[in-house]
C-alpha cells in the first residue's frame, strides 16, 4: 500500500494550505515517519466511525452498510451487556434508557460478518452554569508573595486568593495548569509542559498545612524560606529542594504516627484513584532510579505492567511508592480544600483550571498510554504570519486509533483527573479535537502533517465529564478556526473563548459588545500576551525588540490600535480608557464569564510568558509587585465594582 493510502486510512492531511496562502505537502521521509508512529486505525464496515448517543434526542445511527439482513447488535460496558436488537434497515434505533458511559457496541450480520466499536452515551449539552453573567479573578499560583510561603504560591496562598476573590466580586479564581512536572528538572517549570496531566504539581504544597509536619522537623525551613521569598523571580531549584526535604520529613512522621482517621483517608484516596495512582508512583520511583527516558529503561519496564508494578509496590522500594502517593493525597486535599471555601463563600463557579494540550514524550502519561500518545509525534502549528517557520510544542497528544481502541477512556481519565477540583476548565487549543498538526521528531515544524481527531466522540466525552462533574468547558478556539467547528462545539455546550485583543475585524477595529457570544469567557488578554500596563506603554514592543523577536506590530500600528480601543469604548459612552474603563466595556458583553488578570489589576508591566523563548525572558518565573495580604490596598476596588457590577456578586444587577 502506497503512503498515501497507508495516509488515508490513517486520517493524516499531508497536503494543505496554510494560513500564508502556501500548499504545505509533507516530504515523504517525514510522512512515513508520522505514519509509523500511528497505531493501526480501524476501518469499519458497518458504521462511520465511533458512535455517539446524545441522550434525551430521539437517537439514531445511521449505518454505512447492513450487510446480510438482520443486522445484530449488543452494547456491552463493564463486561456486562447492557442492551441488544437487530435491525433490517440501515439505521438503528437506540433504546431511550441507554447508560451514559463508554461501552462497545458489537455489531453481527446474518452470515457472522462482525465488528467491535466504541460507543459513546452522553447527555445532550455539557454542564452550563446556573449562573447569568460573573467574572473571574485570573492568577499565576506560583507568582503569589506572602509572609509565610516557601518561595511560591501554594494552595494556603489559594485560599488567600479566593477569600479576596469574594471581597472583590468575582465568582472564582482562575489559574494555569496545575499539572505535576519533572521534580528533578526545576528549571522546566512551564505549567503547560507537564509529566502527566492526571496529577497535581506538589511544588504547590503547603508544607506546613500538613499535620504530621512540625517545624522541628527540618530546623532550618523557616530562615530558608524568608530567604527564598526575597527577589522578583520564584528560585524554583532551592525552592524545591527545600519543598521535597519538607515532603519527605512530613511523610516519614506520617508513617510513624498517623491517626487511624488520617491513615484511613489516605488509604480510601489511593483506592479512589486506583489504578492511575499505584501506576504514577511505581513510574516516579523508576523514574528516579533509572535516571533516563523511559524508552532506555531496562526491557520489563518500558511497559507498564501489573504484575511488575505490584512486586515493587510490595518490594524494598514500598515506601517509595507510598511517599509518592502521599504527596499527591496532600496535593489533592490542599486543592480540595480551596474548592470547599469557594462554594463556602457562594462563588458560583469556585476554580477555573487549565488543561495543557499534550504532555512530555518522557513522562507517566506518554509511558502509560503508548497506544493512545506517541512519543514521536509532537504536536504544533503550520507557518502562519506571526511564526512563518512553523511551530513545534515539543509535546505528545493522543492519538485517534489509540483513544478509540481504548473506548476513550484514556481522555475521559484526563478530563476527570483536571475537573476533580474545577468548576470550569479551559481546554487549551481545542481545535486539537478535530485535527493535530504533528510534527515527526527530527523534522522541522514546517514538515508536519494534520492528524484528523474522532471530533463528535471527544465531544461526547467532554459533555459525560462536564455533565458527571458539574464543569463548565471552555475551548480555546482561538487561530484558524475550520469551517462550522465552532458551531458543533457549541451544539455539544463547550463555550468559546474570546480574547479582545484579537477581536479586531481587518481594518484593525474592534469589535462591538454585541459581536461577543453568550456561552464563551472573555478576557482582555492571556498569559502570552502583553499586560493592558505593558500594551498601553509600548514596553512588550521595546522587549521583544531587545529579544531579537519579530514583535508582530510597529510603534505606529500601536498607536492605531490605541486609537480604535478610543473609539470603541466612547461608541459605549465610556470617555476614559484605563483599565477600569475596558473592564467596564467587557462586563457589558453578553459573554457569560469575563477573566480579569491579577497582573492587570496591579499595573504589572511585563508579561508572564513570551512565547518563542526559553530563556531569554524569566516565563513563569516572575512574582507579583506585592504580598497577598496587601492586593486588596493597591486595587482601586471602587473602580473596578463599579465596572463589574453588572456581573458581580457583590452589587450586581
Amino acid at each position: 500500500m502506497d503512503l498515501l493510502a497507508q495516509a488515508q486510512i490513517k486520517g493524516v492531511q499531508s497536503e494543505f494550505v496554510d494560513a500564508l496562502g502556501k500548499l504545505r505537502v509533507t516530504a515523504p521521509e517525514a510522512l512515513q515517519s508520522i505514519l509509523d508512529a500511528l497505531p493501526e486505525k480501524r476501518v469499519y464496515r458497518f458504521v462511520g466511525g465511533p458512535v455517539v448517543v446524545r441522550a434525551l434526542r430521539h437517537a439514531r445511527t445511521e449505518l454505512a452498510a447492513i450487510g446480510a439482513p438482520p443486522l445484530k447488535w449488543g452494547i456491552t460496558g463493564n463486561g456486562n451487556l447492557i442492551a441488544q436488537g437487530e435491525t433490517r434497515e440501515p439505521v438503528i434505533a437506540w433504546p431511550a434508557d441507554l447508560p451514559l458511559g463508554y461501552h462497545r457496541l458489537t455489531l453481527t450480520d446474518a452470515e457472522g460478518a462482525t465488528e467491535d466499536v466504541p460507543m459513546i452515551v452522553a447527555p445532550e449539552r455539557a454542564f452550563g452554569g446556573d449562573f447569568d453573567r460573573g467574572w473571574l479573578l485570573a492568577v499565576q499560583l506560583y507568582s503569589i508573595r506572602s509572609d509565610r510561603n516557601w518561595g511560591i504560591g501554594d494552595f494556603t496562598d489559594l485560599a488567600g486568593l479566593v477569600r479576596l476573590a469574594k471581597q472583590l466580586g468575582a465568582d472564582g479564581v482562575g489559574l494555569n495548569p496545575l499539572h505535576v512536572l519533572f521534580d528533578n528538572h526545576p528549571a522546566d517549570c512551564s505549567p503547560y509542559s507537564p509529566n502527566s496531566r492526571l496529577f497535581l504539581n506538589p511544588l504547590y504544597i503547603d508544607v506546613e498545612a500538613i499535620p504530621e509536619y512540625s517545624a522541628d522537623l527540618v530546623p532550618d525551613a523557616t530562615a530558608t524560606a524568608a530567604r527564598l521569598r526575597d527577589g522578583d523571580r520564584v528560585p524554583y531549584a532551592d525552592m524545591a529542594a527545600l519543598k521535597w526535604l519538607g515532603l519527605r520529613a512530613a511523610f516519614n512522621s506520617f508513617v510513624k504516627s498517623a491517626s487511624g482517621v488520617r491513615r484511613n483517608q489516605f488509604d480510601a484516596f489511593r483506592a479512589e484513584r486506583a489504578p492511575l495512582l499505584s501506576r504514577f508512583a511505581c513510574f516516579e520511583v523508576l523514574r528516579h532510579r533509572f535516571t533516563a527516558p523511559w524508552w532506555e529503561w531496562p526491557v520489563e519496564w518500558q511497559q507498564p505492567d501489573e504484575a511488575k508494578c505490584a512486586e515493587l509496590r510490595n518490594g524494598p522500594d514500598r515506601h517509595e511508592v507510598e511517599f509518592v502517593e502521599f504527596v499527591q493525597w496532600t496535593a489533592d486535599s490542599q486543592l480540595h480544600a480551596a474548592k470547599e471555601l469557594a462554594g463556602q463563600l457562594g462563588m458560583r463557579v469556585g476554580l477555573y483550571l487549565d488543561v495543557a494540550v499534550g504532555v512530555q514524550s518522557n513522562g507517566f502519561d506518554a509511558w502509560n498510554e503508548q497506544t493512545a500518545i506517541s512519543r514521536h509525534l509532537a504536536v504544533g502549528a503550520p507557518p502562519d504570519v506571526l511564526n512563518t517557520a512553523g511551530q513545534d510544542w515539543g509535546l505528545a497528544g493522543f492519538n485517534s486509533g489509540g483513544l478509540e481502541a481504548q473506548s476513550f477512556v484514556p481522555f475521559a481519565d484526563m478530563l476527570a483527573a483536571s475537573m476533580r477540583h474545577a468548576g470550569a476548565i479551559r481546554i487549551d487549543h481545542v481545535l486539537g479535537l478535530k485535527r493535530l498538526y504533528l510534527v515527526p521528531r527530527g523534522f522541522k515544524p514546517d514538515n508536519g502533517a494534520y492528524v484528523q481527531m474522532p471530533f463528535e466522540a471527544l465531544l461526547g466525552a467532554i459533555a459525560r465529564e462536564s455533565a458527571a462533574h458539574k464543569c463548565i468547558v471552555i475551548g480555546e478556539d482561538l487561530g484558524t478556526v475550520p469551517e462550522g467547528f465552532r458551531e458543533t462545539m457549541q451544539d455539544f455546550g463547550i463555550w468559546s473563548y474570546l480574547v479582545m485583543m484579537f477581536e479586531r475585524d481587518d481594518a484593525g477595529h474592534f469589535r462591538n459588545i454585541d459581536f461577543y457570544r453568550p456561552n464563551a469567557l472573555v478576557t482582555l488578554n492571556t498569559h502570552d500576551l502583553c499586560t493592558y500596563a505593558g500594551w498601553r506603554s509600548f514596553s512588550d514592543l521595546r522587549m521583544k525588540l531587545s529579544l531579537g523577536l519579530d514583535p508582530g506590530e510597529d510603534d505606529q500600528a500601536r498607536w492605531n490600535a490605541l486609537g480604535a480601543l478610543d473609539e470603541i469604548l466612547r461608541q459605549n459612552g465610556i470617555t476614559a480608557n484605563d483599565l477600569y474603563s475596558v473592564l467596564g466595556f467587557l462586563s457589558r458583553t453578553p459573554s457569560r464569564l469575563l477573566a480579569v488578570s491579577l497582573e492587570d489589576l496591579l499595573g504589572v508591566l511585563d508579561q508572564p510568558n513570551i512565547p518563542g523563548t526559553i530563556d531569554e525572558h524569566p516565563n513563569w518565573r516572575q512574582r507579583l509587585p506585592v504580598t497577598l495580604d496587601k492586593i486588596a490596598s493597591k486595587i482601586d476596588l471602587a473602580a473596578l465594582k463599579a465596572a463589574t457590577r453588572e456581573r458581580s456578586l457583590i452589587g450586581g444587577s
